[in-house]
This record gives structure tokens, sequence and C-alpha cells, in this order.
């Protein structure tokens, strides 16, 4: 059972930035994983995955040339640069065993069966 701990976020400027950390010890490249986020009154959104193997990266395009994502054997983490006040939500990182894509993964992460808790990010104007 992969346990997700996450940890960063809070309170920053608009055009600041924050890196988004989620520890999952013993994460493997079978796995998907994936950063997504709620702000309020609104759905859940897909921000960025990538697939199991890395075969494929997926960035929303609210986050292309401002967010990056990455992993390594301890975790996965969200770089983000360049902050808008729209981008004031909770951040929640995921992580399946699926063979979906990157896209599939951030539109429809139905194979993401472990979720961190979520972490508040706010973009002061």
């Amino acid at each position: 059972q992969l346990q997700l701990v996450q940890s960063g976020g809070g309170l920053v400027q608009a055009g600041g930035s924050l890196r988004l950390s989620c520890a999952t010890p013993g994460l493997t490249d079978w796995t998907a994983i994936g950063w997504f986020r709620q702000a309020p009154g609104k759905e859940r959104e897909g921000v960025s995955c990538i697939a199991r193997r890395g075969s494929s990266t997926n960035y929303a395009d609210f986050a292309k040339g401002r967010f990056t994502i990455s992993r390594d054997s301890g975790g996965m983490y969200l770089e983000m640069n360049s902050l808008k006040p729209e981008d004031t939500a909770v951040y929640y990182c995921a992580a399946g065993v699926t063979i979906a894509t990157a896209r599939n993964i951030c539109e429809s992460p139905v194979g993401m069966d472990h979720w961190g808790k979520g972490t508040l990010v706010t973009v002061s104007s």
C-alpha cells in the first residue's frame, strides 16, 4: 500500500514560485503519477501526469511553461513558477498502477488508487 505524504504549498504572491512534494516510499517506474487540483467551487482537474515507465507526460494548458513535474524513487514533485491568483487551489498528488496514457490519467484518474491528503496553495494578487 503506497503512502503519499504531501508537503509544500502555502501563501505566495502572484509571480512567485512554490515546490510541492509528495513523499512516496517505494515508488517505482511501473507506477503512474500525477498532480491534480481543486479550486473552491470548481471540479477537480488534472495539472500534470506521468504515465508508467515515463512513457508519456502531460501538462494541462494552464500549466505548460510554468509547472514542471518530476519524480524519483522517493516521491514526486511539482515545481510551480509564475504563479497566478487563479492557481489558488488544493493540490493533490496521486499514484496508481495503470496503463493509461498521461493525458488520459490527467483527464480521468480512475486508475489512480492512492492519493495524498492535499495541500493548499494560495496566490495573492
